[in-house]
């Protein structure tokens, strides 16, 4: 029953995530424990129950072709900033907005595209490698890039990023996959691997929850034309993402990886910089909060839709058997 539940909610994953972020924005008390540590509690579940999915094979695979990896950096860093950067231009954005725009774009990906790449079935590896080296080049790349597009200069915090994507990320990735490494061989750890992607789902849809019931009325008060402009710059990620993964060569699973990599950004980290950089420019904090919204609403989505597209080719292959 529980590993049906898991199926379930693996499949329909968008309605979840949806139906938490409407719920959340009417009903934002329901959500509001999901802050700060508490937080970093239900990411660091999601992370360990990716990391037990991993074994030494992916890790060997991605060391071999490093090649890989710095394709996906140069893709996350030069993609989204340009792609911001002609919407600004395209659009006629105004300054604040633009600015909240561009700095989305010159922040690293989040750790949200983790989750999106294990539900779809992509290369959970290649993710958790992609996130972290665009993390901790992002110290430097993100002021840098700022500075080049924008003309504006900001500061960040090294030290505090690099122990974010510690605590959020590789530890617990790590943790699950030393667990996978001595137990995965027992039928006990088979079956708690098969309810992981249900536990994910409804982490996730807790993620959503939270970061609604804080920016909900940001979102609601932002105007069509904030919501036009982060949905062109999110979409746009995705398919240009994808289609570096294709002129790369990359399998299906990697190509899948990097469009939800260069597309979801860390939108969060991109409000707290709005806010602390730009506080006469208020609509920069607004850009990048209803980015921060629409990115996992949006990563469900399209994890939704490869899945559909996944299953859809099996029972094509199937049928023509």
């Amino acid at each position: 029953m529980l590993n049906k539940i898991s199926s379930f909610l693996a499949r329909w994953t968008p309605g979840v995530v949806i139906a938490a972020a409407i719920l959340a924005f009417f009903a934002p008390e329901i959500f509001s424990w999901v802050r700060g540590t508490s937080q970093t509690v239900v990411l660091g579940v999601i992370m360990l129950a990716m990391g037990m999915t991993l074994k030494e094979e992916d890790f060997r695979i991605l060391a071999s072709r490093p090649l890989d990896m710095a394709i996906g950096a140069l893709a996350q860093f030069l993609l989204m900033p340009s792609i911001a950067w002609m919407l600004v231009k395209c659009l006629g954005l105004p300054d604040g907005l633009a600015t909240g725009l561009i700095l989305v774009g010159c922040c690293p990906g989040g750790v949200s595209s983790n989750i999106m790449s294990f539900l779809c079935g992509g290369d959970v590896a290649f993710s958790v490698g992609m996130t972290t080296v665009s993390t901790l080049l992002a110290p430097v790349a993100t002021p840098a890039l700022m500075l080049f597009v924008a003309g504006e200069s900001i500061d960040i915090d090294a030290v505090a990023m690099f122990k974010s994507i510690l605590i959020v990320t590789l530890l617990p990735v790590a943790s699950g996959f030393a667990l996978n490494k001595f137990f995965g061989k027992t039928p006990q750890f088979a079956h708690a691997v098969q309810l992981m992607p249900g536990v994910a789902v409804i982490a996730l849809a807790c993620i959503v929850g939270g970061v609604v019931s804080a920016h909900g009325e940001r979102f609601a008060q932002s105007g069509l034309v904030i919501f036009a402009a982060v949905f062109a710059h999110n979409a746009l990620g995705y398919l240009t993402g994808y289609l570096a993964g294709a002129a790369a060569r990359f399998n299906a699973a990697k190509r899948k990886t990097i469009a939800i990599e260069v597309g979801m950004q860390n939108a969060g980290l991109a409000t707290v910089l709005a806010t602390r950089h730009f506080p006469l420019a208020p609509e920069a904090a607004i850009a990048s909060a209803v980015s921060c919204v629409w990115h996992s609403i949006s990563g469900a989505l399209l994890a939704g839709l490869f899945n559909a597209i996944d299953n859809f080719l099996r029972r094509r292959k199937t049928s023509s058997k």
